[in-house]
């Protein structure tokens, strides 16, 4: 699957998935969500991760700040997406910590009230932001002026502080309807270029409507779908960093 899009196949998985949105608001938000039953066993790629070891250097540090698919919600500790992001970035020779402020749950409004105060409560100004907020935005077809003005403020905020961000884009669902997915699709690379941010456009892309990739919900990636997601995010994130020593 391209960046670009949804599969008719997957698409429809997807639209699934939002018809089912308030059984799924109920797990997000919590705090004590459920482990999968994949989380059991641990991915055949989490042994490999476990075998990498920290590099010597400088230090990077990458506040990781989204929801529920940074929070590494329905899998095993060490296995959410911001630690396979931190392994893959060691496994490169990157001395990288990668700091999780994914909040399952958390609508753009809610990450727009704690940004400031995740910010001043780490060591130091971190080298970047990854920001993947919307995802339950989209759950809970909230208006995309109200996703975009939120995320439009989180960008402002980092830039005041000349702090970089990459971008881990959303999709809406065709169920929706074109004009909700024509008002929604094309926030995060308006706002990429208007602050002039790494994008990644859909935080999904390549696991969506894989069902060996996806938890029963259709909406959250098992801990095999995060190593994919990990695999295709780390060598941005890296770039970026790269960018960032410059």
């Amino acid at each position: 699957m391209g960046a670009a899009g949804l599969r008719i196949g997957n698409a429809s998985r997807y639209a699934a998935a939002l018809l089912a949105a308030p059984a799924l608001l109920g797990g997000c938000g919590r705090a004590d969500a459920p482990q999968a039953e994949n989380a059991a066993t641990p991915a055949p790629s989490a042994t490999a991760d476990a075998a990498v070891v920290r590099p010597q250097g400088p230090e990077r540090l990458v506040l990781a700040f989204g929801d529920s698919l940074y929070a590494g919600y329905g899998v095993g500790r060490g296995l959410s997406l911001p630690d396979r992001v931190q392994k893959r970035l060691w496994a490169a020779g990157i001395n990288a910590t990668v700091v999780n402020a994914g909040v399952s749950g958390d609508i753009t409004a809610a990450g727009r009230q704690r940004l400031g105060f995740a910010l001043d409560n780490l060591p130091r100004k971190p080298d970047l932001v990854m920001l993947g907020l919307g995802g339950n935005d989209v759950l809970r077809q909230i208006s995309p002026a109200e996703t975009r003005a939120n995320l439009d403020a989180m960008l402002a905020e980092l830039k005041k502080r000349q702090i970089p961000v990459m971008l881990t884009g959303m999709r809406a669902p065709p169920n929706l309807g074109p004009d909700f997915v024509a008002r929604f699709d094309p926030i995060w690379p308006d706002l990429a270029k208007r602050y002039d941010a790494g994008l990644y456009p859909f935080i999904l892309d390549g696991v969506i409507g894989t069902p060996a990739l996806m938890q029963a919900d259709h909406v959250h990636p098992t801990a095999e779908g995060i190593a994919k997601i990990a695999d295709r995010m780390a060598p941005m994130v890296a770039g970026q960093l790269q960018d960032a020593k410059r």
